[in-house]
């Protein structure tokens, strides 16, 4: 979620397959929730706009990862159960996000799995509790579908329009990739700091960071 490496270069780099993996996996697997969804898709629509990428076939891959890479979060879920929520913190494995997960879904219901897509880690984890929680399948699958487009899709042809209808747009790629990341971490952030216990644990943290 850092934008100060150059996204433009690495995702010209790592092209159709490295989108679709990066995709795939902060979809639905548990190490990919510190992967920069948001950005990549708005800069690969871009870089579509100026003939690296076919749009079309952008927005399909994109749309097929993040569906898929949803899917399989769920089963995951559904098969390992509620084994995950006794498992221990390790670098790869981030309990708290599990839970915060969890208590979006049960505050939003179904509408999570569309809504989480624009939350960087509730989505990753969104779906594996939709599977921990035995959500009727062809259910989750709808509102699969609408996320999947709505996030893999949209946001690309975003990019795509933005860079071909705005001149020298390349010039404010980076204050709009790193507006677009505040705007897709604000509403963690601000559940953060209104979660009292949270909160108290953020300023113990930084006060003796202070002190040291």
């Amino acid at each position: 979620m850092i934008p100060n490496f150059d996204l433009v270069q690495l995702t010209k780099t790592i092209g159709y397959l490295g989108i679709f993996g990066i995709i795939f996996a902060e979809s639905g697997l548990l190490i990919g929730f510190f992967l920069p969804g948001d950005s990549l898709l708005f800069t690969a629509g871009f870089l579509a706009s100026q003939g690296f990428f076919n749009i079309a076939l952008l927005c399909g891959l994109t749309f097929v990862a993040a569906v898929t890479g949803d899917s399989v979060g769920y089963t995951f879920g559904r098969r390992v159960g509620r084994r995950l929520f006794r498992k221990e913190e390790s670098v790869f494995f981030h309990k708290d996000h599990l839970l915060k997960a969890q208590a979006f879904y049960e505050k939003h219901g179904g509408k999570t799995i569309v809504l989480a897509r624009f939350m960087p880690f509730v989505r990753t984890f969104a779906p594996i509790v939709a599977g921990v929680g035995l959500m009727h399948y062809p259910k989750f699958l709808a509102y699969n579908l609408l996320g999947g487009f709505l996030w893999a899709v949209c946001i690309p042809l975003a990019g795509y329009f933005l860079g071909s209808i705005i001149p020298d747009v390349d010039t404010y790629l980076l204050p709009i990739i790193m507006l677009i990341i505040i705007l897709s971490v604000l509403p963690s952030a601000l559940h953060i700091l209104r979660d009292k216990p949270t909160r108290t644990r953020l300023l113990q943290f930084f006060f003796s960071s202070i002190r040291r």
